[in-house]
């Protein structure tokens, strides 16, 4: 209905520019009379004239321009197809126009000499002709647009697969350390045990049913934060400080979900566990009108110290923020004893997902 609709509001535009332009045209043999007489002749030439254009339009909008469109091979049946019905509609505008509208409608007296002939018949052609070029402008134009939509609802699908595809790395690297830190303490009969597998329990309803949403409250992702904290000091004791502050001026505001956990357990799998000494983590946290700062610092040992400490979880998480913000900047200082990663991000710049 709606192509419909588009087809009918073409032609009614067409028709009263064609019928404007008529009026102008016969204003010298109308003079004299009433503009509602002017004006009905107008419509009336126009309505007649209008099947000898209609034809040639759709054939180059269904026929001709499929057949360009597909190869070369296949143009030659339409184009003479086209050529036919234009000179059978050019026969049809003259014909009306010598016989009809111009002696009988307006009372002009038609000129017989061949030149004469002759010009009606380029006029024809022309106005035919440009008809069929506009309405083939048109589709074409639309095709285009299609044709990019298209191409853009692709690279979104696989933009949106890159990253499922990333998460999914991410959550059971994520479930297998939070279980064996509640095996330890299962191991030990602690009367904590119950609490610590409370959390996981929520951990694990965060990463079945939110992970997968586009963006959660920041204040979900602080929560979440402090959940896997509290799990992993489970086996580290006093040998391990954590500073974990905070400034967020908005609870609600969105952000990708596990994009700050990532660097978490980064901090964790290759600083403090890797530690056969005391150590430390710091993270800070500050947002305000959207604009966050994130850092996160933790001790390492050199010894210990394995290619690009976590490279391939930090690449994962890079990648990640280049797909869902446009303004960010990632920072990270990788010393002899102290790993850093210093992270900013505008929120509100989405994305190409």
């Amino acid at each position: 209905m709606r192509r419909y609709r588009l087809h009918i509001i073409f032609w009614l535009a067409y028709a009263a520019q064609h019928t404007f332009l008529q009026i102008v045209h016969m204003r010298v043999l109308m003079s004299g009379i009433p503009f509602s007489r002017h004006l009905a002749l107008g419509i009336l030439s126009t309505l007649i004239i209008l099947p000898a254009k209609v034809p040639v339009a759709y054939f180059a909008l269904y026929v001709l321009l499929p057949a360009i469109l597909q190869g070369k091979r296949r143009v030659l049946l339409p184009a003479l197809g086209m050529i036919a019905i234009t000179a059978v509609s050019v026969v049809y505008y003259w014909a009306f126009y010598h016989y009809y509208i111009n002696p009988v409608l307006y009372g002009a007296k038609e000129d017989p000499n061949t030149s004469t002939t002759v010009l009606y018949f380029w006029i024809a052609t022309w106005e035919i002709w440009s008809v069929a070029a506009v309405v083939v402008i048109i589709k074409f134009v639309r095709i285009q647009n299609q044709s990019r939509q298209r191409e853009r609802a692709l690279v979104k699908e696989r933009l949106e697969t890159e990253l499922k595809f990333l998460r999914s790395q991410t959550n059971p690297h994520f479930l297998f350390n939070t279980l064996n830190n509640i095996y330890a303490l299962a191991l030990k009969k602690s009367a904590e045990t119950p609490g610590f597998v409370l959390k996981l329990s929520k951990l694990m309803h965060f990463m079945l049913y939110e992970s997968g949403k586009a963006l959660i409250p920041i204040g979900d992702e602080m929560k979440i934060l402090d959940d896997y904290i509290e799990l992993e000091k489970i086996r580290y004791n006093n040998r391990l400080a954590i500073v974990f502050d905070r400034e967020i001026d908005n609870g609600q505001e969105p952000i990708a979900p596990l994009l700050l956990l990532s660097f978490v357990e980064n901090a964790f799998k290759h600083g403090a566990s890797e530690s056969r000494y005391e150590s430390y983590i710091n993270i800070n946290i500050k947002m305000r009108a959207g604009q966050l700062n994130f850092v996160i610092e933790n001790t390492r040992e050199d010894c210990c110290k394995s290619g690009s400490n976590g490279n391939i979880g930090l690449a994962n998480v890079r990648r990640q923020i280049e797909l869902l913000y446009t303004d960010y900047q990632l920072d990270v200082e990788d010393k002899k004893d102290v790993f850093k990663v210093n992270l900013a991000i505008n929120l509100h710049s989405h994305g190409k997902i």
